[in-house]
């Protein structure tokens, strides 16, 4: 369960708030779903990692791994954080090697991505053995001035997470911590042609159009997936 460096580059996180008991009740026991202004909520974000590798070694031995995944935001102990419930990658190997030493549910799907006058068009077909389909089409571009979320604000707890929590084998809870430089945002618009993450994972549809935000990106470096 190495550390791991990469960049994260052209994000758009697509934010729906939903009632608490929905994320509840899907969340493995030491979890519980954190919330603002009283609404737990689900994020669809689509992006690009780049310069993937273990940490320590330098950048240009990294491979690049496309990547969709709906997460949600709990606590553990009072620790903010993030749980996924999938992510859509890419790459056999990348997809597997996630799995395996960092417990993180993700799934081998085809997935194009295709940025052009600041505009990023993104697909993902999932082509993972047994998972539910799960498909998503859509383009995105920023709009507006870029900012710095203010602590207190919806854009800082849906982005400025440091931790993420997953499960073990046995069901275990499990988690790593991740550094990065505070988010740089703009308001983002989002033409969604298809998506049935919420589905493939258990969820009603949303009515509401979504809350987003883009971030041109960010490095990072994850500490080793533990025990908690």
């Amino acid at each position: 369960m190495i550390p791991i460096a990469m960049g994260w580059r052209h994000l758009l996180f697509a934010n729906w708030p939903v009632e608490p008991a929905i994320v509840d009740d899907r969340l493995p026991d030491g979890l519980t779903a954190d919330l603002y202004d009283g609404r737990a909520w689900l994020s669809v974000v689509p992006y690009l990692n780049v310069d993937v590798r273990p940490r320590g070694l330098p950048a240009v031995t990294g491979f690049e791994l496309p990547e969709l995944n709906l997460r949600t935001y709990v606590r553990c102990d009072g620790e903010p954080g993030i749980y996924f419930f999938s992510l859509d990658a890419e790459g056999v190997l990348g997809v597997v090697g996630a799995r395996l030493s960092h417990r993180l549910p993700y799934y081998n799907a085809s997935v194009e991505m295709d940025v052009a006058d600041g505009q990023v068009a993104f697909s993902s077909e999932r082509r993972h053995p047994t998972a539910p389909a799960a498909r998503f089409a859509g383009t995105y571009e920023p709009v507006g001035e870029s900012f710095t979320p203010d602590p207190d604000s919806l854009a800082a707890f849906l982005t400025e997470r440091y931790r993420y929590y997953t499960t073990g084998r046995r069901g275990e809870l499990r988690y790593a911590d991740i550094s990065h430089e505070r988010w740089s945002l703009q308001p983002a618009t989002v033409a969604l042609e298809t998506n049935t993450l919420f589905e493939a994972n258990g969820f009603e549809p949303p009515e509401t159009s979504p809350v987003c935000y883009y971030g041109r990106g960010v490095d990072i470096v994850s500490s080793r997936n533990r025990r908690w």
